[in-house]
């Protein structure tokens, strides 16, 4: 049996008997942590809307996930002018982004992680709390004072609550928006459309329609072959994200075991819910009437985009980036080919958008930077990077005078040479293959402004569509004691397993949707109603507390 830690023990004992809050960042206070000795570096005096620049020249290591889109540079003017802003040298252990997700969790298991771990999506950190690997970073807010700014002002609290544990700390710094943000749809060839006399599909009912108009037409191809089947999460990561979303629960990258159920006001399993159930038989219907590839769900993205890009798929997943940087380019040598991003296709669930988008992917700090001189300064160095004004400027938009310009009402505009997402075509330079900005590492989160200054009229249309839509309410939180986090660790990994392993095999028709009973049957036997009932246990308890 797993042995408790002495921080561990006192953290349960601490938890039993406390009577902290759990909401808000006010409770959060690194006065209450020996950080003496670890001030080398920082800055004295350090507020909101200050630059960060360390007081002498200091070193940090960090994880670096190198994008296939734009792969690590070691030249990139991103290092230079962060290190000239902040006397701050970056030491990268770059992962290729197709391993980045199992790498990071060995790694920080096996206590060889970098001090800064970003690229994490919340509740991956969960698994690796009980290790003691990860620092709960809620204890240092007092060190960051722009996340703390912003948080407030976005009113972004209940947000964050969601990512405590019964001790009420957070071990994960997310990416925070000001305004709900959702990117990730579908792409579609316009110009077969148009050939076929067809509209832009509004709902999942429609697209289904579409893609029988399509197979009709072109017989011997799948309409859809899909992308974004990224290991360890075996296939569909978006296109199930998706589909699920639609029919009011969770698949794919949008998939955690437990699921709340507002009309039972509890939390339920996931993959045993009837809308699960609904979602893989549309599903499995696409790929039995041959419209979606079935090899979706298990190729690499360069194979979805060659099918795509030779006239063989009509239909893929896209982002706004993916849709200019890869798929219009992919398609360029088909005479005629147009391609757009549609919004969200509606489902059962109504027109709705996840209203947990405010929160993105995060950071996670190693439990050894904690023993670093420079500690503070680290702290420091993050808050400014990833939550300042001006650092989150910086990450995306690069230098003033060499990849943008401003005038004099704060419009920024690429410089003539420089080009991304489509706003400047004509631009021989690329913002994030040529000079390392607008890297998904570093550049995320941010004020409404600032994350619309990218976009393009098109994608303007996307978002004003999107945004009339309802935001879906935020779950509640359901923190666990220590001992709870131990055995749910040892469960959750069991149940999403099985969970992804059959619903592959339900929608590839390796396994027949009336064998659906028995396999919620199944399900119990992976311990999944002793998880359920942790997790309301838990969710019961926070409910008792803050009435």
């Amino acid at each position: 049996m797993y042995q408790l830690s002495r921080r561990q023990v006192l953290l349960a004992a601490g938890a039993a008997a406390s009577t902290l809050a759990l909401a808000g960042c006010g409770d959060d206070d690194e006065g209450d942590q020996d950080l003496s000795g670890k001030k080398a570096g920082a800055m004295d005096k350090y507020a909101a809307g200050d630059q960060f620049k360390a007081t002498e020249a200091v070193k940090f290591s960090i994880m670096l996930l190198s994008n296939a889109g734009y792969p690590y540079k070691a030249d990139w003017l991103f290092w230079s002018e962060l290190t000239k802003r902040t006397n701050v040298t970056l030491e990268p252990t770059v992962i290729p982004g197709s391993d980045y997700n199992q790498k990071r969790s060995v790694m920080v298991s096996a206590g060889d992680a970098p001090m800064i771990i970003p690229k994490t999506y919340h509740p991956d950190e969960e698994a690796l709390i009980a290790g003691g690997a990860i620092l709960p970073v809620s204890d240092y807010l007092d060190l960051m004072p722009n996340f703390k700014d912003k948080v407030a002002k976005w009113k972004l609290d209940s947000d964050l609550d969601t990512y405590r544990q019964e001790d009420g700390k957070f071990y994960l710094l997310p990416g925070i928006h000001e305004t709900v943000y959702v990117d990730y749809s579908l792409a579609v060839r316009t110009d077969i459309l148009a050939k076929l006399n067809l509209q832009v599909p509004k709902t999942w009912d429609d697209l289904h329609a579409v893609l029988k108009a399509m197979k009709t037409a072109y017989p011997d191809q799948y309409p859809m072959s899909d992308r974004w089947s990224t290991p360890p999460q075996p296939g569909g990561n978006n296109l199930l994200a998706l589909l699920s979303n639609a029919y009011g629960t969770g698949a794919g990258w949008d998939y955690q075991n437990a699921w709340f159920d507002k009309s039972a006001g509890k939390f339920v399993l996931t993959g045993a819910m009837d809308q699960y159930k609904q979602m893989l038989t549309f599903a499995n219907t696409l790929v039995s009437e041959k419209l979606l590839d079935p090899e979706s769900f298990t190729q690499q993205d360069d194979q979805a985009r060659q099918k795509f890009a030779n006239g063989k798929s009509f239909v893929i997943s896209c982002n706004a980036q993916t849709l200019v940087n890869e798929l219009r380019k992919d398609i360029a040598k088909i005479p005629g080919a147009t391609v757009v991003k549609i919004p969200r296709p509606i489902g059962p669930n109504g027109a709705n958008r996840p209203g947990t988008a405010r929160l993105e992917s995060g950071i996670m700090i190693s439990k050894k930077a904690l023993e670093s001189k420079n500690f503070v300064a680290m702290m420091q160095f993050i808050d400014w990077l990833w939550y300042s004004d001006a650092g989150q400027e910086f990450a995306k938009w690069g230098v003033e005078g060499t990849t943008f310009t401003k005038d004099a009402a704060g419009k920024r505009t690429l410089t003539p040479d420089v080009n991304v997402v489509g706003l400047n075509p004509s631009g021989s330079k690329h913002l994030q293959v040529d000079f390392g900005f607008y890297n998904g590492v570093f550049a995320y989160g941010g004020s409404t402004e600032l994350r619309e200054s990218f976009y393009s009229d098109e994608e303007k249309e996307f978002q004003k569509e999107m945004n009339s839509r309802e935001a879906l309410p935020v779950p509640p939180p359901k923190p666990f004691s220590v001992d709870e986090r131990e055995r749910a660790t040892l469960w959750e990994t069991g149940i999403k397993d099985y969970v992804f392993q059959q619903t592959l095999k339900f929608i590839l028709n390796q396994r027949p949707l009336g064998d659906w009973d028995k396999y919620v049957a199944e399900l119990k036997g992976k311990n999944a109603d002793q998880y359920v009932e942790l997790v309301n246990k838990a969710y019961d308890r926070y409910k008792k507390a803050h009435p």
